[in-house]
């Protein structure tokens, strides 16, 4: 057993309100490409910016064709080994909940109750002018079929996927339910994230500075890595599974130091 795997699962068993932090590290095993990655959909187009989407029809219709494209790898996705390990440590007590910076919905898919969602989901349509809210499927089927940007149904308005857009707002309610999280906890787990998007990365030190334990698993370095109190580079289903393991070990002989 890699004794990285004991220590985390010591640290997370007695734990009533960890926290995991998740980035697209965690649903690339679920097939869903990094958007960042060389072979991701941002190195073969410019992805349409919130002014930008605002002040032009072309860039609308720009912005529907690239989410149409990638809208079915988000659909036949399916949760992996990460997703069902964070959902299952909630419904035991372990993690208040999930803060995520991904867009698919693959947490809720698997289980997860609690989850903050810091750039928005890809599962649904917004009207920017009187905030519906519509299931993205169809609106996504609509477009494909007509080549027509679609416009809300209950005011004519301007439409977009729920999910934040390059020069767009995060949720402020959001965010600030997630420094609380952080500021709260005693365990925070990062994975799948490269720590290098803002305001989302700033949450581990938050966490950190408020004396929680600070894990980071991600295939690569982090520029916060000298922060944290154990470092994994490693595939994040491999170690989600190795963490599952030393858990039950110490459930099964609870006369282990924890």
């Amino acid at each position: 057993m890699n004794p990285q795997y004991e220590t985390i699962a010591r640290w997370l068993a007695p734990s009533r309100r960890g926290v995991a932090f998740t980035g697209a590290g965690v649903s690339t095993e679920s097939g869903i490409p990094d958007f960042r990655s060389p072979d991701g959909i941002w190195a073969r187009t410019q992805p349409v910016g919130f002014d930008e989407f605002l002040r032009s029809a072309d860039a609308r219709y720009e912005y529907w064709r690239q989410k149409s494209e990638s809208h079915r790898g988000f659909f036949d996705a399916e949760p992996n080994l990460a997703h069902q390990a964070l959902a299952r440590w909630e419904s035991l007590g372990r993690l208040r909940g999930v803060v995520t910076q991904n867009i698919d919905g693959l947490h809720q898919l698997a289980g997860s109750r609690s989850v903050l969602e810091l750039h928005g989901t890809a599962r649904e349509i917004a009207c920017l002018d009187c905030a519906a809210r519509y299931a993205a499927e169809p609106l996504v089927e609509e477009f494909t079929t007509t080549q027509r940007v679609p416009e809300c149904p209950k005011c004519g308005g301007m439409m977009k996927h729920a999910t934040i857009s390059f020069g767009q707002s995060l949720e402020v309610d959001i965010l600030q339910e997630s420094s609380r999280w952080s500021r709260d906890t005693d365990f925070f787990l990062v994975m799948g994230s490269s720590l290098v998007v803002q305001p989302a990365a700033s949450l581990p030190g938050i966490a950190k500075r408020n004396g929680a334990r600070l894990i980071i698993i991600n295939r690569e370095p982090t520029p916060l890595d000298a922060l944290a109190d154990v470092v994994v580079n490693a595939d994040i289903g491999e170690t989600v599974d190795g963490i599952q393991q030393a858990l039950d070990d110490l459930q099964s002989h609870p006369g282990h130091d924890s």
